[in-house]
């Protein structure tokens, strides 16, 4: 069903006399997507930005589909694996004070592990996935820094580090940053102050809409809430210096030795800390999917254009192919990227 929509949707989005055109109509086209009668139809925020600005916003569906509970412009959605990027500017502050190296194995921080990797992995291994960790208990799957292996347990691993050099609760240092950057509307599930969660909803194999209910077990890995405008703050804060200085932001953004993917939905990917980098057709892409069961989500940025993609999404359908389930963000994604490269 959904790839009969993407015929009419390979075309040009945007006016070609610049990124983004004055006129509304510039949007008709992803209007026309996502308002196409489909028995899987979009229910999330599309929000379209440049220079920090918003420039398409859209907000379609119920953040609550048994009450009928309409989306708001600040619905909180979880955002999955985005949430990285935000665990890795934690530890990437405390690199600039000095309080970690990344490349001082992780046990100089967390002296009571008795694992043995932890006498080898460091934090830029876990950082951009090379540590092989899969079990706090189990041996590492490979020498540390020589393979690329996805990994929710690091960021974890990598919270850890970012409390005990602060004496705090993760969950309390990440609200104080969020803040102070004005992201009034994010939170860790743990503080619990959250007021806008939309519900999430996954698609069974007869094609019926089941609430999720099950918690993500990793939070900094894959677990902040946030909203389509918080995003957008977040892209400003980080893409623009205000975050990381820009040596640190350098080394956040390269493509790191062996942290190289084999994608479910792009193929080849290459990750710095926290991000993907994507240099194809000479654009470069910075960002990352995020996906937890019943919420579908994306976050990028073109630093050379200042165009930020965010699409949340409350209903996972075709859980068990992750393409599909990403239809609607990849379509959107893909079409702003053909219109960069022009």
């Amino acid at each position: 069903m959904m790839k009969q929509l993407t015929t009419f949707f390979w075309v040009s989005l945007f006016a070609t006399s610049s990124v983004f055109g004055q006129k509304s109509n510039d949007f008709t086209r992803i209007d026309s997507l996502i308002h196409a009668e489909s028995q899987k139809p979009f229910n999330g925020v599309i929000l379209i930005s440049q220079n920090g600005k918003t420039a398409y916003f859209k907000k379609q569906g119920y953040s609550d589909l048994e009450k009928k509970t309409v989306l708001k412009d600040d619905s909180q959605f979880v955002i999955g694996s985005v949430s990285k990027q935000i665990t890795a500017v934690m530890i990437l502050q405390e690199y600039e004070k000095g309080h970690i190296q990344l490349h001082e194995p992780i046990k100089a921080y967390l002296p009571e592990l008795t694992q043995g990797w932890a006498d080898s992995v460091t934090v830029h291994d876990l950082l951009c996935h090379t540590h092989g960790v899969v079990d706090f208990n189990k041996l590492s799957l490979f020498p540390a820094g020589s393979q690329y292996l996805y990994s929710q347990i690091g960021y974890e691993i990598l919270s850890d580090i970012v409390e005990r050099i602060n004496n705090d609760s993760f969950a309390n240092l990440s609200l104080k940053l969020f803040r102070k950057i004005g992201m009034n509307n994010t939170f860790h599930p743990e503080s619990k102050y959250y007021k806008d969660l939309v519900k999430s909803y996954n698609e069974d194999e007869n094609g019926v809409l089941i609430p999720e209910t099950e918690k993500t077990k990793y939070a900094p890995a894959g677990g902040f809430i946030s909203t389509a405008n918080d995003l957008l703050t977040w892209n400003d804060y980080l893409y623009n210096g205000k975050l990381l200085q820009q040596s640190t932001f350098d080394l956040m953004t390269t493509k790191q030795p062996n942290a190289v993917r084999n994608h479910p939905i792009f193929g080849e990917t290459s990750y710095g800390y926290g991000i993907t980098v994507d240099t194809n057709n000479d654009i470069q892409q910075l960002g990352q999917t995020g996906y937890v069961p019943g919420s579908v989500c994306m976050s990028f940025y073109f630093p050379e254009s200042k165009v930020g993609v965010i699409v949340l999404e409350n209903i996972a359908y075709d859980a068990d192919n992750i393409k599909e389930t990403f239809f609607y963000h990849t379509a959107i994604l893909n079409m702003v990227r053909d219109n960069l490269s022009k």
